[in-house]
């Protein structure tokens, strides 16, 4: 997660590697520095670096799937599926709020990538409750992945931005070659 203020991203979750910050597919997101001490007893540090970054996360939960659709659709009857969404709806709320406060307040949040554009009970539970920094969702829309997902009117705009990954690095690559074209190199 971003806090963008004016086109410029002032802070990220992230921390000194993407394993930092929110929990993901199969990165654990924040730990403790103590678990990596206590992990370092039984394991080496390649083998703490390839499950906290391979085998953690939604994966590791319920150790069965990393995918958020499948999560959803086993939550109501298997315990860690629920646990390993309730986890990372749990954590982006955290973060928002955090990341509202790095900002002095919002005007919009936008929902994109795999969950965030596909997911509208996931929007649901991480804006859930924080209407006390303005956002608001209409119930609606929400579910039909509408472009505009908050009520008319809130202080806060809600939205589902679909997201082109490929296009973007291509974009990117192109400037770069493009640059260094011009210089020569």
């Amino acid at each position: 997660m971003t806090a963008v203020r004016s086109g410029v991203g002032v802070d990220t979750t992230m921390g000194f590697t993407p394993t930092g910050g929110l929990v993901m597919g199969t990165r654990s997101g924040d730990l403790d520095p103590g678990v990596i001490l206590y992990l370092l007893e039984d394991l080496s540090p390649p083998q703490v670096g390839e499950l906290i970054n391979r085998r953690a996360g939604l994966l590791g939960v319920p150790e069965t799937t990393a995918d958020m659709r499948d999560l959803l659709s086993r939550q109501a009857d298997d315990p860690r599926a629920a646990e390993a969404v309730a986890l990372f709806c749990y954590q982006a709320k955290k973060f928002l709020g955090a990341l509202a406060t790095a900002l002095g307040g919002l005007d919009t949040v936008v929902f994109t990538g795999g969950i965030g554009e596909h997911a509208a009970l996931v929007r649901w539970r991480i804006c859930e409750g924080l209407e006390f920094l303005g956002i608001r969702l209409d119930e609606n829309r929400n579910a039909e992945h509408a472009p505009v997902i908050s009520r008319d009117g809130g202080p806060v705009t809600v939205r589902v931005i679909p997201t082109d990954e490929n296009l973007m690095i291509t974009r990117h690559t192109r400037r770069l070659v493009k640059l260094a074209t011009e210089e020569g190199v």
